[in-house]
């Protein structure tokens, strides 16, 4: 039985959970700034401000090894689970709540 999704108004279906190639992303444009989905194993999805807090680089284009991504710009590498830089780098990108019901990937705004 697949968990039902937190109680909130916001949570809206984004895209079916095979969308997102597995160890990649897949990027939702939005006002605001874009929004990329990782994909690092097959039942797991994260969400983060597609911008590097370095110089805003695509994090959507980086490389996903593990629970983290590095940017394509610099190598700063990001935590995919609260968007935290690695040690020695320092700053966040900012993090969006994901839930996986059925095979679709759900965000919360």
């Amino acid at each position: 039985m697949e968990p039902t999704l937190p109680p909130s108004s916001r949570w809206l279906r984004v895209c079916a959970l095979d969308d997102i190639p597995l160890l990649g992303s897949r990027v939702l444009a939005r006002d605001g700034g874009d929004i990329a989905l990782f994909r690092p194993q097959p039942q797991q999805v994260f969400a983060l401000l597609d911008r590097c807090p370095h110089k805003g680089g695509p994090l959507s284009q980086g490389l996903v090894h593990g629970n983290v991504v590095t940017c394509p710009l610099h190598g700063w590498t990001l935590n995919l689970d609260d968007g935290e830089a690695q040690a020695p780098d320092r700053g966040c990108a900012r993090r969006f709540p994901v839930s996986l019901r059925d095979g679709d990937v759900y965000l919360q705004l």
